[in-house]
This record gives structure tokens, C-alpha cells and sequence, in this order.
């Protein structure tokens, strides 16, 4: 009996110092007496039969009774953006590496889970997510596994497709995988087939559709792409499902172990990944948001998981942020310091930080429950501007930071690592020329689910861009709650003149009044106005460079441009809209403006010419792939 293994280099290792006496497969005689049990082999043959023979590799210690299985996840399903966001490289898949006792199996030790991408392990902290949940799931497993257990399990199912066998016992046989969510939930819609059995797999063989009248039904699409895996049963006949995008606790159904234990930590990695943004990090409960989960992993408000987050070090790391995005650091501390200065900032500053004491690791010296903004406003005026960060040693500037006020780097970090939306500077190349500012940013807030939902709405109804102005004070919160309906609560600012919902424009002038509205300004500036300060500032001699790379004023402007989905649902009042379904809005760039001055107030983005260049820039920014 042989099983073929792989070949394994430095770097495809987890890292760890182990002996070099591999054996590959069963070679040399220090490898003929070692025992294989054979529930093992018969469960690496399930994982090459469902998935292809490249899933699975084998490593074997020569005089140990150890075994390490990777299991290869696919996750190029995600859209390219969210994979950049989540710090994965998609094209590559996620490596589980699980060590099994050789001779024992499922009767020997829990196994060891590690979890990394070759190319990506250093700070691939969605890796020490997923290890933890798939720790969990081990542990828990482990307590009724056993060899036994599983072959009186997988006897069960091939007794579903004997000769002889009824549809009802054929339709029992599928229903054995994950279900797809229903068509109510929020992710996605099933396939059912009968009403006691909760959803099935899309069958795709059309002589199994034959036989079970099984009409033709579309799912949509989880992400900006699909990827099904094959499954084939025992008389050789196909049918495939779509990978899951299931909301609420479906993503934690427990998968089957009718094809093994290897087959079920698969699938269940499988569920997970899709929805790792909307479990706490720490303690995998769901995150509980007015307006749905965001698209960046979090920890949740709890303290216990704050200490342990803090604890992980699995916090983005200032040093790196700063090197790679000093842009965006700079505009999330704007947004920060916006938001604290204003009278209105025991409203919109929300989160409120959460931040573990340098000096004391036990204690929060920034507590939700214990609000002090004027400390929080010292802490802030120590941390060194995105400027100075990047003209020497992080680190020296750390140490200075650290003198003057030991909770200024703490809160910077807490301010990078808090921000759930993907904020990148766009280049001169890729920028909207006609917004007149430098400072561009591609803003994604929305999580995979609610991109999916967007994208399938978008089929049905077509989608079409407007702005949404708001005071960057209420930018801090927009980041790590997403855009809110406001509309009848305390968030409400300008008023509800045409009902509920999200507000927008497609003419500059009306988003741009908006955005100067703050701090205790709540006149709307007219279009004469507007136009009056853009003309003003555009002659005005330039006292600093015009496409300075930092922001330099605290008198800051900003402005939203959507993609709205142009369903009956969008209420058109004139020029001012209203989305009353946020699932239909989602943020696409961001865009500031320096000193009180604002861009063209005369743009349309219903104009051919304007709709033209956004697509130009839109098209390789998010639709690249």
C-alpha cells in the first residue's frame, strides 16, 4: 500500500525546527514496520475522490508514530478586493496542517491544528483566526470520535446507494451536505426538495435532474465568483455544489462525517471563511451591528477579548501600516480628532477606543464604559504626525511618541486596527480628474455577503453612482458601523424632509452642502455659494504644494461617491435621492478637500461623459477580475 506525498521546502513549512528524517509515502526498511491505520487512508482517498488528488499531502516522521496531513482550502472564491483587504493571497489556497497520531488515527491524541499560507504566514492573522476556531471544532469533535464510530458512519451512507435503493433514500443521501441557505435568509437562497429536509445541493448531472424532477433553479453567487466542488458518489454520477455563504449560525453547522474526518474539518473550513468578518476574533460569537458586519475581522466589545487581542498581538501593527498606507493612517487620525472635537461627540464618537493599559496589561486605560474624552484628546495630541513617521525609525519615533504620553502609540494602533473598511490611496493615474483633489481614496466598507447581495440585485435592476455627503466628524463611526440609515434617530443631523433612508445626489453642489454641515453648522450653502468658494480657492496663490501627499489642514471637506442599485426602492425627489434598503448602497470612493474648499459644484454623474471616466477608473479598482 503506498500513499504518495509531496515534496516539502524550507518555506513551505509552518516554521517550526523539525528532523529531517521525512519519509515519503513507505520507503526503506525504518519505514516498513510503521503502521498505518486504515481509516486514515481511506480518508485521504475520500479527500482526493471529492476534491482532487493536489488537496491532500502527507508527511511521515521516520522513527515517530506522528503524521502531518495539509489540506489544501481553495479560497480563490473570494473577490480580489476582500482578499486585499483580509491580507490573503486568493490565488493561493489556505494550508490546514493537522498531526495525527500514525498507528492510532481518531483513537490517538487530539491533533495539532496550524493554519498558513506558504507566501503569506508572517502576520497572516486571519490564520490565527481560523487556527482557533478549527482548534474548537477538533476539540469538540474529539470527544465522541473514534475509528469505530466513523466506519459505522460511512457503512450507513454506502447503504444509501445499494441496488434497489428508493428516491427518498437517494434525496436522504444528499441532504448529507451542508445546506445552502434558504431563499429568506440574508446570504443567499436553497434548493429544496421537500418540506421537512432544510436544503440541498444544486444538482447539476441533468440525468439526476430527470430523475427527480429537480426544476432548473439560479443561485446567486456568494462572491464575484463561484467555485463548486465535485462530488461523486459510490455508481460514479456527479453533482456539484456552490461553496456556502451562510448567514447567521449556518456557517457553524456541523458538517457530515459520512466522507471522513478530513472531508468534514474541510467543509467546515469551507463555511467558515466566508463569515470569519462577522465573529469576533477572539471569541467567535457574532457581531451585533445596527446596519450588518463589516468587511474587516474585529474583536467584539468584550473586555476578556480585548485583553486576549491585546495579549495575541494579532493587532495591526502601526510600524507596518504606517510603511505601507501612511496616507490612510493620516486620514483616519483626521477622522479621529474630527469626531473628538466635536460638540456632538458623545453621539457620533462611536466605538469609543478600547485600549489595554502599556503599564498595567490587566486594566483598559481607554474604557467604553468609562468614557474620559479629555484624556483620550491628550493621547491625541501626543501621537506625531503620519508626516514625522516617515522620515526616520519607526521605532525611534515610538520611543518619542512613548515620552510624551505612554498611550499615544497604543491608540494609534487602536485607531488602524479598528477601522473595518478597505481605504487605499488611489495613484494620480487612477484618480476622477473632474473631483479636483489629490486626495482620492477606493472606500470599501461592505462585507463579501452584502457585496454578493449588491451584485445580484445589480443584475436585476442595473445600479447607477451618486454622492452622499457628510461632515467628516460622523467618518470615524461610517468606518467601523458602516453607512447607517439615520433617518428618526439621534445620528440625524440635516433633517428627514423626504422619509427614511440613506441620502444622496447625483449633483456635486447638494453633496458638497452636506459634507460642510458639522460643528454646529446647519445651514446648507447654496450652489451660488459653492461655486463662488471653488472659484476662489482654484485662484487663490498655492501656499504648499497641490498634490501634497498628508493632509495639512484640520478644516477638512469630504464627500462619498455610491453605487446605488436603481431598483423601485430608490425614491427620486429631484436631485435628492433616497435609499431606503442599505443593502443597496455601497461605498466606492472617497474623496477630501483642504481649508473649507470644495470641488466642481457642477458635476452630474448621470452625465455620459462624467459616468464614462468613473467606469474608466472604477473598472480596474474593484471590477478588475
Amino acid at each position: 500500500m503506498e500513499v504518495k506525498g509531496q515534496g516539502w521546502t524550507d518555506e513551505e513549512s509552518d516554521g517550526e525546527n523539525e528532523p529531517e528524517q521525512f519519509v515519503y509515502g513507505i520507503q526503506g526498511s525504518c519505514a516498513a514496520d510503521l503502521y498505518r491505520h486504515p481509516q486514515l487512508d481511506a480518508d485521504i482517498e475520500a479527500v482526493k475522490d471529492i476534491y482532487t488528488d493536489s488537496a491532500v499531502s502527507i508527511r511521515e516522521y521516520g522513527t515517530i508514530d506522528d503524521v502531518d496531513i495539509d489540506l489544501q482550502i481553495n479560497i480563490s472564491f473570494l473577490d480580489e478586493e476582500v482578499a486585499t483587504a483580509w491580507k490573503v493571497i486568493r490565488t493561493e489556497p489556505i494550508v490546514l496542517r493537522l498531526r495525527f497520531s500514525l498507528s492510532q488515527y481518531l483513537d490517538g491524541p487530539e491533533p495539532s491544528v496550524e493554519v498558513f499560507q506558504p507566501s503569506a504566514k508572517e502576520g497572516f492573522s486571519l490564520g490565527l483566526q481560523l487556527k482557533k476556531i478549527l482548534s474548537t471544532f477538533t476539540s469538540q469533535q474529539w470527544k465522541h470520535l473514534s475509528n469505530e464510530f466513523l466506519k459505522a458512519q460511512q457503512e450507513k451512507r454506502h447503504s444509501w446507494f445499494k441496488a434497489g435503493g428508493t428516491i427518498k433514500k437517494f434525496r436522504a443521501g444528499l441532504s448529507i451536505f451542508s445546506p445552502i441557505p434558504n431563499v429568506n435568509s440574508s446570504a443567499g437562497c436553497g434548493l429544496h426538495l421537500g418540506s421537512r429536509s432544510p436544503s440541498f445541493p444544486l444538482i447539476q448531472d441533468t440525468v439526476l435532474k430527470g430523475k427527480l424532477n429537480v426544476p432548473e433553479l439560479r443561485v446567486p453567487r456568494l462572491m464575484n465568483r463561484s467555485i463548486s466542488c465535485t462530488m461523486k458518489n459510490p455508481k460514479g454520477e456527479l453533482f456539484s455544489y456552490p461553496p456556502n455563504s451562510q448567514a447567521g449560525g449556518h456557517c457553524k453547522n456541523i458538517p457530515t462525517l459520512e466522507y471522513g474526518f478530513l472531508v468534514q474539518i474541510m467543509k467546515y473550513s469551507e463555511q467558515r471563511i466566508p463569515t470569519l468578518n462577522e465573529y469576533c476574533v477572539v471569541c467567535d460569537e457574532q457581531h451585533v451591528f445596527q446596519n450588518g458586519s463589516m468587511l474587516k475581522p474585529a474583536v467584539c466589545t468584550r473586555e476578556l477579548c480585548v485583553f486576549s487581542f491585546y495579549t495575541l498581538g494579532v493587532m495591526s501593527g502601526a510600524a507596518e501600516e504606517v510603511a505601507t498606507g501612511a496616507e490612510v493612517v493620516d486620514l483616519l487620525v483626521a477622522m479621529c480628532r474630527a469626531a473628538l472635537e466635536s460638540p456632538r461627540k458623545s453621539i457620533i464618537f462611536e466605538p469609543y477606543p478600547s485600549v489595554v493599559d502599556p503599564g498595567d496589561p490587566k486594566t483598559l486605560a481607554f474604557n467604553p464604559k468609562k468614557k474620559n474624552y479629555e484624556r483620550l484628546q491628550k493621547a491625541l495630541d501626543s501621537v506625531m504626525s503620519i508626516r514625522e513617521m516617515t522620515q526616520g525609525s519607526y521605532l525611534e519615533i515610538k520611543k518619542q511618541m512613548d515620552k510624551l504620553d505612554p498611550l499615544a502609540h497604543p491608540l494609534l494602533q487602536w485607531i488602524i486596527s479598528s477601522n473595518r473598511s478597505h481605504i487605499v490611496k488611489l495613484p494620480l493615474s487612477r484618480q476622477l480628474k473632474f473631483m479636483h483633489t489629490s486626495h482620492q481614496f477606493l472606500l470599501l466598507s461592505s462585507p463579501p455577503a452584502k457585496e454578493a447581495r449588491f451584485r445580484t440585485a445589480k443584475k436585476l435592476y442595473g445600479s447607477t453612482f451618486a454622492f452622499h455627503g457628510s461632515h467628516i466628524e460622523n467618518w470615524h463611526s461610517v468606518l467601523r458601523n458602516g453607512l447607517v440609515n439615520a433617518s428618526y434617530t439621534k445620528l440625524q443631523l440635516h433633517g428627514a424632509a423626504y422619509g427614511k433612508g440613506i441620502y444622496l445626489s447625483p449633483i456635486s453642489s447638494i453633496s458638497f452642502g452636506y459634507s460642510g454641515m458639522g460643528k454646529g453648522q446647519h445651514r446648507m450653502p447654496t450652489k451660488d455659494e459653492l461655486v463662488q468658494r471653488y472659484n476662489r480657492m482654484n485662484t487663490m496663490p498655492q501656499s504648499r504644494p497641490i498634490h501634497s501627499r498628508f493632509l495639512q489642514s484640520r478644516n477638512l471637506n469630504c464627500i462619498a461617491l455610491c453605487e446605488v442599485i436603481t431598483s423601485k426602492d430608490l425614491q427620486k425627489h429631484g436631485n435628492i435621492w433616497v435609499c431606503p434598503v442599505s443593502d443597496h448602497v455601497c461605498t466606492r470612493f472617497f474623496f477630501v478637500y483642504e481649508d473649507g474648499q470644495v470641488g466642481d459644484a457642477n458635476i452630474n454623474t448621470q452625465e455620459p461623459k462624467i459616468q464614462k471616466e468613473i467606469m474608466r477608473v472604477i473598472g480596474t479598482q474593484i471590477y478588475s477580475s
